[in-house]
Formats: C-alpha cells, structure tokens, sequence
C-alpha cells in the first residue's frame, strides 16, 4: 500500500528549452481560451512526434524490466534464506541510491543525457545478468549488490530523463507526457504482480531476470534512436565548485516560488505515508482479518486510482493549475487512507483506489510545475533533489512505523498519516498563493 512513484522513474520530466514557465501555459491555471487552442495543436503534434514516442515505448520496456525486479527479488532471498529480514534487506537497499541522487544529477547536467540514458539502461542490463550466477544462499550478497546496482539507474535516469524531456517538449505539452508516462507506468504496476508471481512459481526466477535484462537493453536501443537539441551544459568557466553544483537543485528548490512550498507540501505527503507503507500488513491481517498473501491483489487497486489519474491530471492542470492540482491530490489521498482504521474491505478498496488517484495527481501537478520553473542546465540536478527529498523522508518514516508497531495501535498511526496529508494539502495552496505573488 506503498505511494506509487510518480512519472519521474521514478519520475520522467521535461520541457521547452527556454527554462522558464511561459505566459499561457499549462501551469497557468486559466481556462483555455482561443490562444491556448492554437497552442494545442504544436503540443499534440510533439508528443506524436518521434522523440516522445521513443521515449515513452523505452520506458515502457524500463517499467516492465522495473515491475518485474520490484516482484522477484524480495521474494527470491526470503526463498533462498528463509529469513523474512532478509527479505526486508532488499527494500533499504532499494532505497540506498536515493543518497547519491544528487551527484547523479550533477552528471547529468554535465553531459549529454541521451547518452547518460542510454549507458544506464546498458549497466542495467549487464547488471542484472549477474543474477545468474546465484545459487544458493552462500550466493544472496550477490543479489543486494545488484539490487543496489539496479535501484542506481533508476535513480540516475530519473535525473537525465528530466532535462531529455524538457528539450524534447514544449510547456504546453508537460502536463500531458507527465500523465501518459505515469500511466504507463502504473499499468505494469497492476498487471505485473499477478503475471511475475505466477511465473515465478511456474518457472523460476531465470526467466524472468533474462526478460528484465533484454528489456532494459531494449530500452537503450530505442534512447538510442532518439534525435534532439539538448541544452548544453554551462560553460566550465562559468560553473560553481563542485560541492556548490551538487546542491544547487536544492538551492532552487527552496529559493523559487512556489516550489519551496510545493516540495515542503510533498516531504510531509511521502513522510505521512511512509507509516502507511509499515502498518498496511496489520491492516490486512488485524483490520480485516484476511492473510497477508492478499495485501499485493488488494494493494493493486492503487495502480487503477493512478492510471485514471494519469489519463486526466493533464486537463485539470490546464483548467485548475498545478498548485491547486497538487493540494487536490493531497486532500484526495487523506481522504483515501480513512477507509484503512476501519473493517471494510469494500470501502479499503475503493480508499486505496483514492489513494493512487490523490498522489499521483499530486506527483504529476508537481513535476510539471518543477519543469517549467527550472531552467534547462539545472533539470537534473532538480529532478534528483526532489527525488531525494520525497524518497529519503518516507524511507525513514516507514522504519520508524515499523518500530511504533510493537507499543501502538496501527489505526493510531493512519490518525497520524491523514493529518500529516491534510497538513501537506494546505501547505500546497499556500504555494498557490506563491505563484501569484510572483506572476504580480
């Protein structure tokens, strides 16, 4: 009962070359009036245009290659040791390559991102066939280094893809490629638990490691084709040292209206679910009285709330703006989680179908915001704060849930969860409130 990642991969991002939120965009807030028309149609023909639709049939090889790891390999080691702390290993090193983030943002600001894509996808692959070589449990340290291996390209695409995107598109059009790759993404999330467990007992784990390293090097393939201007770097005479460039997506984050808030807003989001993520066991077990086997077939509701959310999150921010977008979603997820201190499995499920619609709508309102306030030489180095700053607080806060579990009631810590949301969504009308004072 995780939050779904957003469309940066864990979130993609992009944008027109400039940097800057052009007058009538997508981020605007105003409803569409004839000049917003006109501007649909450059829009629309960007994302049929061959750029985007490499990209988004890459990361659909990527998400497949991503939900099928995701499945196998906390499974595997609980399978080849026996042991369920093991298994638990694997997610902190899931999470591990979220502290390198920045770094991994710095680079790709420094070098063309096509290709930074391209050579990540590439390791990815090669990294994953290292699998092969376990056998037995003597051979499990194999399988965290490669899970740590794996989560690090996800960590630095996420970074290049931000700035590939923001000169392969124009503003207009964010908003739009945010929700089709987000709903790509949540479409594997919901039919691959089901078809990579039910394999996984069929014939193993071999298969399923070969299928995920031929789509990552699929993936590289198809970035590879891709043809478009990228925004150079800076010029080295004009850099900051080292130390100052690796920090100067946060830099901008704090320091541009309404991102500040905005982000703030999403910190304590992720934070409140991380308890979410640490009790949804003993909701099923204690709350509903149901086995633990079943938490993945009633967690998958979520991807239906995302993909829904994906396929409309681009037409509320035209007409609402992203700010306001961002708090909706928040105010949605609080409402989601409500359900979850109850007995009802109706209304849990129908609760955790609002809580993929709630955060990704949150999640793509803010990416798209992000874009098209940061300027093209820092999109990665802002991508990857952001990812750092929404994964690291929910990491933390998960283990601390998990600790609280043994002196307190799981409904006590949802209590705390919807108020931490509810606490996120007035903080993201504040960054509307921002914007506004900029614009004037």
């Amino acid at each position: 009962m995780s939050a779904p990642d957003g469309p940066t991969g864990t979130t993609p991002t992009g944008t027109s070359t400039t940097g800057t939120a052009a007058s009538g965009t997508v981020a605007s807030g105003t409803t569409a009036g004839p000049a917003e028309d006109a501007a649909a149609g450059p829009a629309r023909a960007a994302l049929r245009g061959r750029p985007f639709r490499l990209l988004s049939v890459a990361w659909a090889f990527t998400n497949f290659a991503d939900s099928v790891l995701a499945i196998i390999l906390a499974v595997w080691v609980k399978d080849l040791t026996g042991s369920n702390g093991a298994a638990g290993l694997v997610f902190a090193a899931l999470g591990l390559p979220a502290l390198a983030s920045p770094f991994l943002g710095q680079l790709a600001d420094r070098v063309s991102r096509r290709r930074m894509l391209v050579g990540a996808y590439a390791v990815g692959a090669l990294s994953v066939l290292a699998l092969l070589a376990v056998r037995g449990p003597g051979q499990v340290w194999l399988v965290f280094v490669v899970t740590v291996l794996y989560s690090t390209v996800g960590f630095a695409t996420a970074a290049a893809q931000s700035g590939l995107v923001r000169d392969m598109l124009p503003d207009d059009a964010l908003a739009p490629a945010n929700g089709r790759l987000t709903t790509i993404d949540q479409v594997f999330r919901l039919l691959m638990p089901a078809v990579g467990a039910g394999a996984y007992a069929l014939a193993g784990v071999w298969p399923l490691v070969a299928a995920a390293s031929v789509a990552f090097a699929v993936a590289a393939v198809l970035v590879g084709r891709i043809r478009v201007a990228e925004t150079p770097p800076t010029p080295a005479d004009e850099r900051e040292p080292y130390l100052g460039e690796v920090t100067a997506g946060f830099r901008h984050l704090v320091r541009t209206a309404p991102l500040g808030v905005l982000t703030l807003a999403l910190v304590v989001a992720f934070a409140a679910v991380g308890l979410l993520n640490a009790v949804s066991l003993a909701i099923v077990e204690h709350g509903l009285g149901l086995p633990a086997a079943l938490l993945g077939p009633i967690a998958s509701v979520q991807a239906l709330g995302a993909i829904v959310a994906g396929l409309t999150a681009a037409r509320l921010v035209a007409r609402w703006g992203a700010q306001r977008v961002v708090a909706l979603g928040l105010l949605v997820l609080a409402l989601g989680i409500v359900p979850t201190t109850g007995t009802s499995v109706a209304a849990i499920v129908v609760g955790l179908g609002g809580v993929g619609l709630g955060v990704t709508w949150a999640v793509v309102g803010f990416v798209t915001e992000r874009q098209l306030r940061t300027p093209g030489t820092l999109q990665g180095r802002v991508a990857a704060a952001s990812t750092m700053l929404l994964n690291v607080p929910q990491l933390v806060l998960t283990v601390v849930g998990a600790a609280l579990l043994g002196v307190l009631d799981y409904r006590v810590l949802l209590v705390v969860t919807v108020a931490g949301v509810v606490v996120a969504s007035g903080l993201a009308l504040r960054g509307r409130r921002a914007a506004a004072a900029v614009a004037e």
